[in-house]
């Protein structure tokens, strides 16, 4: 069986870093798969999961809050700002500061504000949305 190699970097963080027969997430224009030998690409992506399917046929589940996606026939590396493995997804947490992101769109006082809490509250939205996915595929 062909593998790719997968790594997903955060600011902080190695998230991930294995073999991988496959590689779903969400492209900038789209849903995103990748097989070994893809054609080389490089492509912003979306908040949303990144689903890894492992060479030894398990899945591997991260969350990231968008970035960028570079492919080669031998290798897939995902760049991102904040990263979160499926099983460290707080929803609790994620609620609150859905919640407070809410309160930050009422209470902006600009476009500039508004703009930034918008961008907050969708991306907690992706996480929300990443979160009821995991615990599906549980």
């Amino acid at each position: 069986m062909s593998t790719i190699h997968v790594d997903v970097v955060s600011a902080e963080e190695l998230i991930f870093s294995g073999e991988a027969t496959f590689v779903a997430l969400p492209g900038e224009a789209g849903e995103l798969g990748i097989y070994p030998r893809h054609t080389p690409l490089i492509s912003r992506i979306r908040a949303g999961s990144v689903r890894i399917q492992t060479a030894d046929g398990g899945e591997e589940f991260v969350f990231v809050a968008g970035g960028i996606i570079e492919v080669q026939p031998d290798c897939v590396t995902v760049l991102t700002d904040t990263a979160v493995r499926g099983k460290d997804l707080d929803e609790e947490k994620a609620n609150a500061a859905k919640l407070a992101a809410l309160e930050a769109v009422k209470n902006a006082k600009g476009e500039v504000d508004l703009a930034l809490a918008q961008s907050e509250l969708a991306i907690l939205a992706a996480e929300l949305s990443a979160l009821r996915r995991f615990r599906a595929k549980k």
